[in-house]
Protein backbone atom coordinates (compact mmCIF):
# COMPACT_ATOMS: atom_id res chain seq x y z
CA UNK A 1 0.00 0.00 0.00
CA UNK A 2 2.79 2.35 0.96
CA UNK A 3 4.66 1.40 -2.19
CA UNK A 4 1.62 2.19 -4.35
CA UNK A 5 1.16 5.54 -2.65
CA UNK A 6 4.79 6.46 -3.26
CA UNK A 7 4.46 5.46 -6.92
CA UNK A 8 1.37 7.60 -7.36
CA UNK A 9 3.12 10.50 -5.68
CA UNK A 10 6.11 10.12 -8.00
CA UNK A 11 3.83 10.12 -11.05
CA UNK A 12 2.00 13.20 -9.77
CA UNK A 13 5.30 14.98 -9.13
CA UNK A 14 6.61 14.13 -12.58
CA UNK A 15 3.40 15.41 -14.16
CA UNK A 16 3.59 18.63 -12.19
CA UNK A 17 7.20 19.18 -13.25
CA UNK A 18 6.29 18.52 -16.86
CA UNK A 19 3.21 20.73 -16.93
CA UNK A 20 4.48 23.43 -14.59
CA UNK A 21 6.30 25.59 -17.15
CA UNK A 22 3.41 25.31 -19.61
CA UNK A 23 0.89 26.26 -16.94
CA UNK A 24 3.03 29.19 -15.84
CA UNK A 25 3.43 30.37 -19.41
CA UNK A 26 -0.33 30.41 -19.96
CA UNK A 27 -1.12 31.88 -16.55
CA UNK A 28 -2.70 35.29 -16.19
CA UNK A 29 -0.52 38.30 -15.54
CA UNK A 30 -0.54 39.80 -12.04
CA UNK A 31 -3.62 41.96 -11.60
CA UNK A 32 -5.80 39.70 -13.74
CA UNK A 33 -8.43 37.41 -12.31
CA UNK A 34 -11.51 35.75 -13.74
CA UNK A 35 -13.41 38.96 -12.99
CA UNK A 36 -10.96 41.85 -13.36
CA UNK A 37 -8.05 43.33 -15.34
CA UNK A 38 -6.00 45.92 -13.43
CA UNK A 39 -4.53 48.59 -15.73
CA UNK A 40 -1.88 51.04 -14.50
CA UNK A 41 -1.40 54.60 -15.73
CA UNK A 42 0.13 57.93 -14.74
CA UNK A 43 -1.12 61.23 -16.11
CA UNK A 44 -0.58 64.93 -15.31
CA UNK A 45 -3.69 65.57 -13.27
CA UNK A 46 -2.00 68.66 -11.84
CA UNK A 47 0.64 71.13 -12.99
CA UNK A 48 1.32 72.87 -16.29
CA UNK A 49 0.20 69.93 -18.44
CA UNK A 50 -2.96 69.17 -16.45
CA UNK A 51 -5.18 69.88 -19.47
CA UNK A 52 -4.07 66.45 -20.69
CA UNK A 53 -5.58 64.82 -17.60
CA UNK A 54 -8.83 64.60 -19.54
CA UNK A 55 -7.28 61.70 -21.48
CA UNK A 56 -7.33 59.54 -18.36
CA UNK A 57 -10.86 60.60 -17.49
CA UNK A 58 -12.28 59.81 -20.92
CA UNK A 59 -10.50 56.44 -20.92
CA UNK A 60 -11.96 55.60 -17.52
CA UNK A 61 -15.39 56.58 -18.83
CA UNK A 62 -14.96 54.34 -21.88
CA UNK A 63 -13.96 51.39 -19.71
CA UNK A 64 -17.01 52.05 -17.53
CA UNK A 65 -19.18 51.71 -20.65
CA UNK A 66 -17.40 48.50 -21.64
CA UNK A 67 -17.86 47.12 -18.13
CA UNK A 68 -21.58 47.85 -18.20
CA UNK A 69 -21.73 45.87 -21.43
CA UNK A 70 -20.12 42.85 -19.78
CA UNK A 71 -16.43 43.76 -19.88
CA UNK A 72 -13.82 42.05 -22.04
CA UNK A 73 -14.30 38.29 -22.16
CA UNK A 74 -16.30 38.61 -18.94
CA UNK A 75 -13.64 40.63 -17.10
CA UNK A 76 -14.14 44.20 -15.86
CA UNK A 77 -11.48 46.79 -16.69
CA UNK A 78 -10.06 48.63 -13.67
CA UNK A 79 -8.01 51.68 -14.74
CA UNK A 80 -5.81 52.89 -11.88
CA UNK A 81 -4.54 56.41 -12.70
CA UNK A 82 -2.01 58.23 -10.51
CA UNK A 83 -0.92 61.86 -10.86
CA UNK A 84 2.68 62.38 -12.01
CA UNK A 85 2.41 66.14 -12.68
CA UNK A 86 4.34 65.62 -15.94
CA UNK A 87 7.47 65.10 -13.82
CA UNK A 88 9.65 62.08 -14.72
CA UNK A 89 10.83 61.43 -11.13
CA UNK A 90 7.21 61.38 -10.04
CA UNK A 91 6.35 59.06 -12.93
CA UNK A 92 9.01 56.61 -11.72
CA UNK A 93 7.65 56.71 -8.18
CA UNK A 94 4.04 56.22 -9.27
CA UNK A 95 4.75 53.45 -11.78
CA UNK A 96 6.73 51.50 -9.20
CA UNK A 97 3.77 51.85 -6.86
CA UNK A 98 1.35 50.61 -9.52
CA UNK A 99 3.54 47.61 -10.36
CA UNK A 100 4.85 46.59 -6.95
CA UNK A 101 2.02 47.55 -4.61
CA UNK A 102 -1.10 47.59 -6.76
CA UNK A 103 0.01 44.66 -8.93
CA UNK A 104 -1.31 46.01 -12.25
CA UNK A 105 -1.10 43.77 -15.30
CA UNK A 106 0.52 46.41 -17.53
CA UNK A 107 1.03 50.16 -17.99
CA UNK A 108 -1.17 52.06 -20.43
CA UNK A 109 -0.92 55.39 -22.27
CA UNK A 110 1.39 57.46 -20.04
CA UNK A 111 1.58 61.03 -21.35
CA UNK A 112 4.83 62.58 -22.50
CA UNK A 113 8.19 61.57 -23.88
CA UNK A 114 10.27 62.19 -20.75
CA UNK A 115 7.81 60.45 -18.37
CA UNK A 116 7.67 57.38 -20.64
CA UNK A 117 11.44 57.23 -21.06
CA UNK A 118 11.90 57.47 -17.30
CA UNK A 119 10.12 54.13 -16.69
CA UNK A 120 10.85 52.29 -19.93
CA UNK A 121 13.97 50.44 -18.74
CA UNK A 122 12.27 49.45 -15.46
CA UNK A 123 9.24 48.03 -17.30
CA UNK A 124 11.25 46.26 -20.00
CA UNK A 125 13.57 44.60 -17.49
CA UNK A 126 10.52 43.18 -15.75
CA UNK A 127 8.78 42.31 -19.04
CA UNK A 128 5.76 44.45 -18.26
CA UNK A 129 3.94 45.84 -21.32
CA UNK A 130 4.19 49.62 -21.70
CA UNK A 131 1.28 50.03 -24.07
CA UNK A 132 0.50 52.89 -26.42
CA UNK A 133 2.75 55.63 -25.07
CA UNK A 134 1.09 59.04 -25.42
CA UNK A 135 4.22 60.32 -27.12
CA UNK A 136 5.58 59.79 -30.61
CA UNK A 137 9.31 60.12 -30.11
CA UNK A 138 11.27 57.85 -32.45
CA UNK A 139 12.86 56.06 -29.50
CA UNK A 140 9.56 54.33 -28.72
CA UNK A 141 9.62 52.39 -31.97
CA UNK A 142 12.78 50.51 -30.98
CA UNK A 143 11.26 47.04 -30.82
CA UNK A 144 14.67 45.35 -30.63
CA UNK A 145 16.03 47.26 -27.64
CA UNK A 146 12.69 47.76 -25.88
CA UNK A 147 10.31 45.01 -27.00
CA UNK A 148 7.82 45.74 -24.20
CA UNK A 149 7.19 49.38 -25.22
CA UNK A 150 4.91 50.25 -28.13
CA UNK A 151 3.39 53.46 -29.52
CA UNK A 152 0.34 53.91 -31.74
CA UNK A 153 0.47 57.59 -32.72
CA UNK A 154 2.67 58.79 -35.60
CA UNK A 155 6.32 59.47 -34.89
CA UNK A 156 7.39 63.09 -34.45
CA UNK A 157 10.04 62.69 -37.13
CA UNK A 158 7.45 61.47 -39.65
CA UNK A 159 5.28 64.45 -38.74
CA UNK A 160 8.25 66.81 -39.12
CA UNK A 161 8.87 65.47 -42.62
CA UNK A 162 5.30 66.43 -43.59
CA UNK A 163 5.94 70.05 -42.62
CA UNK A 164 9.20 70.19 -44.55
CA UNK A 165 7.60 68.79 -47.70
CA UNK A 166 4.82 71.35 -47.37
CA UNK A 167 7.36 74.19 -47.02
CA UNK A 168 9.37 72.99 -50.02
CA UNK A 169 6.25 73.11 -52.14
CA UNK A 170 4.54 76.21 -50.76
CA UNK A 171 7.28 78.39 -49.29
CA UNK A 172 10.68 77.30 -50.62
CA UNK A 173 12.38 80.55 -49.54
CA UNK A 174 11.12 80.40 -45.97
CA UNK A 175 13.24 81.72 -43.14
CA UNK A 176 12.43 79.27 -40.37
CA UNK A 177 12.67 79.70 -36.61
CA UNK A 178 12.09 76.69 -34.33
CA UNK A 179 10.96 76.68 -30.71
CA UNK A 180 10.83 73.26 -29.07
CA UNK A 181 10.79 71.71 -25.62
CA UNK A 182 14.22 70.82 -24.30
CA UNK A 183 13.41 67.10 -24.17
CA UNK A 184 13.52 64.04 -26.40
CA UNK A 185 10.31 65.04 -28.15
CA UNK A 186 11.59 68.49 -29.06
CA UNK A 187 14.91 67.07 -30.19
CA UNK A 188 13.04 64.55 -32.33
CA UNK A 189 11.14 67.28 -34.14
CA UNK A 190 14.32 69.27 -34.78
CA UNK A 191 16.19 66.18 -35.99
CA UNK A 192 13.25 65.25 -38.23
CA UNK A 193 13.06 68.70 -39.80
CA UNK A 194 16.79 68.83 -40.47
CA UNK A 195 16.90 65.29 -41.85
CA UNK A 196 14.01 66.00 -44.21
CA UNK A 197 15.66 69.21 -45.41
CA UNK A 198 19.16 67.88 -45.85
CA UNK A 199 22.28 69.84 -44.80
CA UNK A 200 22.22 72.45 -47.57
CA UNK A 201 18.57 73.40 -47.31
CA UNK A 202 18.69 73.38 -43.51
CA UNK A 203 21.64 75.77 -43.53
CA UNK A 204 19.78 78.05 -45.91
CA UNK A 205 16.29 77.90 -44.38
CA UNK A 206 16.78 77.66 -40.60
CA UNK A 207 17.67 81.06 -39.12
CA UNK A 208 16.94 80.48 -35.43
CA UNK A 209 16.64 77.62 -32.95
CA UNK A 210 15.73 77.85 -29.30
CA UNK A 211 14.17 75.72 -26.57
CA UNK A 212 12.11 76.05 -23.39
CA UNK A 213 12.09 74.08 -20.15
CA UNK A 214 8.98 72.53 -18.62
CA UNK A 215 9.76 74.66 -15.55
CA UNK A 216 9.73 77.95 -17.48
CA UNK A 217 6.83 80.27 -16.52
CA UNK A 218 6.41 81.32 -20.17
CA UNK A 219 8.18 81.50 -23.55
CA UNK A 220 8.11 85.29 -23.96
CA UNK A 221 11.87 85.84 -24.25
CA UNK A 222 12.23 83.00 -26.76
CA UNK A 223 9.46 84.42 -28.96
CA UNK A 224 10.97 87.91 -28.93
CA UNK A 225 14.38 86.50 -29.86
CA UNK A 226 12.97 84.48 -32.75
CA UNK A 227 11.06 87.50 -34.02
CA UNK A 228 14.30 89.44 -34.00
CA UNK A 229 16.01 86.80 -36.14
CA UNK A 230 14.10 87.91 -39.22
CA UNK A 231 12.23 84.63 -39.51
CA UNK A 232 8.99 84.66 -41.52
CA UNK A 233 8.08 81.07 -40.65
CA UNK A 234 7.77 79.54 -37.19
CA UNK A 235 7.63 75.95 -35.99
CA UNK A 236 6.59 75.36 -32.39
CA UNK A 237 6.50 72.11 -30.47
CA UNK A 238 4.91 72.09 -27.04
CA UNK A 239 2.06 70.89 -24.87
CA UNK A 240 -0.86 72.76 -23.31
CA UNK A 241 0.41 75.72 -21.24
CA UNK A 242 3.61 76.39 -23.19
CA UNK A 243 1.96 76.08 -26.60
CA UNK A 244 -0.88 78.39 -25.51
CA UNK A 245 1.51 81.01 -24.14
CA UNK A 246 3.59 80.92 -27.32
CA UNK A 247 0.59 81.35 -29.64
CA UNK A 248 -0.59 84.30 -27.55
CA UNK A 249 2.82 85.99 -27.39
CA UNK A 250 3.43 85.69 -31.15
CA UNK A 251 0.12 87.45 -31.77
CA UNK A 252 0.56 90.08 -29.07
CA UNK A 253 3.90 91.35 -30.44
CA UNK A 254 2.38 91.74 -33.88
CA UNK A 255 4.42 88.99 -35.51
CA UNK A 256 2.61 87.22 -38.34
CA UNK A 257 4.79 84.33 -39.51
CA UNK A 258 3.60 81.22 -41.29
CA UNK A 259 2.95 79.36 -38.04
CA UNK A 260 3.30 75.57 -37.88
CA UNK A 261 2.21 74.00 -34.59
CA UNK A 262 3.08 70.42 -33.60
CA UNK A 263 0.28 67.86 -33.37
CA UNK A 264 0.93 67.65 -29.62
CA UNK A 265 -0.88 70.99 -29.18
CA UNK A 266 -3.92 70.86 -31.45
CA UNK A 267 -6.62 70.71 -28.75
CA UNK A 268 -9.05 73.57 -29.36
CA UNK A 269 -10.42 73.77 -25.81
CA UNK A 270 -7.19 72.69 -24.08
CA UNK A 271 -4.66 74.81 -26.00
CA UNK A 272 -6.17 77.26 -28.47
CA UNK A 273 -9.02 78.66 -26.36
CA UNK A 274 -6.65 79.58 -23.50
CA UNK A 275 -4.43 81.32 -26.07
CA UNK A 276 -7.39 83.07 -27.70
CA UNK A 277 -9.09 81.59 -30.76
CA UNK A 278 -8.60 84.80 -32.75
CA UNK A 279 -4.88 84.63 -31.98
CA UNK A 280 -4.66 81.05 -33.23
CA UNK A 281 -6.25 81.72 -36.62
CA UNK A 282 -4.09 80.51 -39.50
CA UNK A 283 -2.11 77.90 -37.55
CA UNK A 284 -1.03 74.86 -39.59
CA UNK A 285 -0.51 71.32 -38.32
CA UNK A 286 -0.88 67.64 -39.25
CA UNK A 287 -3.18 65.14 -37.55
CA UNK A 288 -4.84 61.75 -37.82
CA UNK A 289 -8.07 62.02 -35.78
CA UNK A 290 -11.40 63.66 -36.56
CA UNK A 291 -11.71 67.11 -35.01
CA UNK A 292 -14.93 67.16 -32.96
CA UNK A 293 -15.32 70.87 -33.80
CA UNK A 294 -15.37 70.22 -37.55
CA UNK A 295 -18.97 70.40 -38.88
CA UNK A 296 -18.21 67.94 -41.67
CA UNK A 297 -18.46 65.08 -39.13
CA UNK A 298 -21.92 65.95 -37.81
CA UNK A 299 -23.58 63.15 -39.80
CA UNK A 300 -20.67 60.74 -39.42
CA UNK A 301 -21.62 57.62 -37.44
CA UNK A 302 -18.25 57.43 -35.69
CA UNK A 303 -18.65 61.01 -34.48
CA UNK A 304 -22.28 60.47 -33.49
CA UNK A 305 -21.34 57.41 -31.43
CA UNK A 306 -18.51 59.32 -29.76
CA UNK A 307 -20.83 62.25 -28.99
CA UNK A 308 -23.48 59.95 -27.49
CA UNK A 309 -20.78 58.28 -25.39
CA UNK A 310 -19.51 61.65 -24.15
CA UNK A 311 -22.97 62.86 -23.17
CA UNK A 312 -23.77 59.68 -21.24
CA UNK A 313 -20.46 58.63 -19.71
CA UNK A 314 -18.37 61.81 -19.56
CA UNK A 315 -20.82 64.75 -19.46
CA UNK A 316 -18.27 66.99 -17.74
CA UNK A 317 -15.79 66.48 -20.58
CA UNK A 318 -15.48 69.03 -23.38
CA UNK A 319 -16.93 67.90 -26.70
CA UNK A 320 -14.64 70.44 -28.35
CA UNK A 321 -11.45 68.85 -27.03
CA UNK A 322 -9.51 66.61 -29.41
CA UNK A 323 -7.85 65.01 -26.39
CA UNK A 324 -11.17 63.35 -25.61
CA UNK A 325 -11.17 61.87 -29.10
CA UNK A 326 -7.59 60.70 -28.59
CA UNK A 327 -8.28 59.02 -25.26
CA UNK A 328 -11.43 57.37 -26.63
CA UNK A 329 -9.45 55.97 -29.56
CA UNK A 330 -6.58 54.67 -27.41
CA UNK A 331 -9.10 53.00 -25.08
CA UNK A 332 -10.74 51.30 -28.07
CA UNK A 333 -7.34 50.05 -29.23
CA UNK A 334 -6.63 48.58 -25.81
CA UNK A 335 -10.00 46.82 -25.67
CA UNK A 336 -9.30 45.32 -29.10
CA UNK A 337 -5.89 44.14 -27.88
CA UNK A 338 -7.43 42.42 -24.85
CA UNK A 339 -10.17 40.84 -26.95
CA UNK A 340 -7.55 39.38 -29.26
CA UNK A 341 -5.68 38.00 -26.25
CA UNK A 342 -8.74 35.89 -25.39
CA UNK A 343 -8.22 33.83 -22.26
CA UNK A 344 -4.43 33.86 -22.51
CA UNK A 345 -3.85 37.02 -20.50
CA UNK A 346 -0.19 36.50 -19.81
CA UNK A 347 1.94 39.61 -20.25
CA UNK A 348 3.65 37.88 -23.16
CA UNK A 349 0.40 37.38 -25.06
CA UNK A 350 -0.94 40.85 -24.27
CA UNK A 351 2.26 42.32 -25.73
CA UNK A 352 2.05 39.96 -28.70
CA UNK A 353 -1.48 41.14 -29.49
CA UNK A 354 -0.55 44.82 -29.09
CA UNK A 355 1.99 44.20 -31.84
CA UNK A 356 -0.60 42.46 -34.01
CA UNK A 357 -3.29 45.11 -34.59
CA UNK A 358 -4.98 45.91 -37.89
CA UNK A 359 -8.03 48.08 -37.20
CA UNK A 360 -9.77 51.15 -38.62
CA UNK A 361 -11.26 52.82 -35.54
CA UNK A 362 -14.25 55.15 -35.98
CA UNK A 363 -12.64 58.45 -34.95
CA UNK A 364 -9.55 58.05 -37.12
CA UNK A 365 -9.62 60.15 -40.28
CA UNK A 366 -10.93 58.23 -43.31
CA UNK A 367 -8.22 56.11 -44.89
CA UNK A 368 -6.16 55.86 -41.69
CA UNK A 369 -5.90 52.70 -39.61
CA UNK A 370 -3.89 51.27 -36.73
CA UNK A 371 -1.57 48.56 -37.96
CA UNK A 372 1.27 47.08 -35.92
CA UNK A 373 3.57 44.11 -36.34
CA UNK A 374 6.40 42.35 -34.50
CA UNK A 375 8.86 44.66 -36.27
CA UNK A 376 6.56 47.70 -36.55
CA UNK A 377 5.80 49.47 -33.27
CA UNK A 378 4.22 52.56 -34.86
CA UNK A 379 0.52 51.92 -35.23
CA UNK A 380 -0.39 55.02 -37.26
CA UNK A 381 1.79 56.29 -40.06
CA UNK A 382 -0.57 58.43 -42.15
CA UNK A 383 -1.80 61.98 -41.49
CA UNK A 384 -3.42 64.98 -43.15
CA UNK A 385 -2.57 68.67 -43.02
CA UNK A 386 -5.06 71.07 -41.47
CA UNK A 387 -5.41 74.81 -40.81
CA UNK A 388 -7.21 76.57 -37.97
CA UNK A 389 -9.87 79.00 -39.19
CA UNK A 390 -10.55 80.66 -35.84
CA UNK A 391 -13.21 78.13 -34.80
CA UNK A 392 -12.14 74.71 -36.02
CA UNK A 393 -9.40 72.89 -37.88
CA UNK A 394 -10.00 72.55 -41.63
CA UNK A 395 -8.40 69.64 -43.47
CA UNK A 396 -6.58 70.33 -46.71
CA UNK A 397 -4.50 68.30 -49.13
CA UNK A 398 -4.31 64.56 -49.54
CA UNK A 399 -3.50 61.81 -47.08
CA UNK A 400 0.24 61.77 -46.40
CA UNK A 401 2.01 58.56 -45.47
CA UNK A 402 0.72 55.01 -45.64
CA UNK A 403 -0.81 52.34 -43.44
Amino acid sequence: MQRRTLTQAAIALAAALTLGPALAQKGNAPGISDKEIKIGQTMPLSGGASAYGTIARVEAAYFKMVNEQGGVNGRKLNLMTLDDGYSPPKTVEQVRRLVERDQVAFIFNILGTAPNVSVRKYLNERKIPQLFTAAGASTFGDYKEYPWTIVLQPSYQAEAKIYVEWLKKNKPDAKLAMLTGNDDAGKDYVAGIKAAMGPELAKKMIVAETTFESTDPNTDSQVVAMHGSGADTLFVHGVSKWASLTVRKVYDIGWKPTFILSATATSVSGVLEPAGLDKAKGLITAYYLKDPNDPQWVSDKGYQDWLAFMKKYYPDGSIGDQLNVYGYTMAQALVQTLKQAGNDLSRENIMKQAANLDIALPMLLPGIKIKTGPADYYGIEAQRMMRFNGKTWELFGDLIGSN
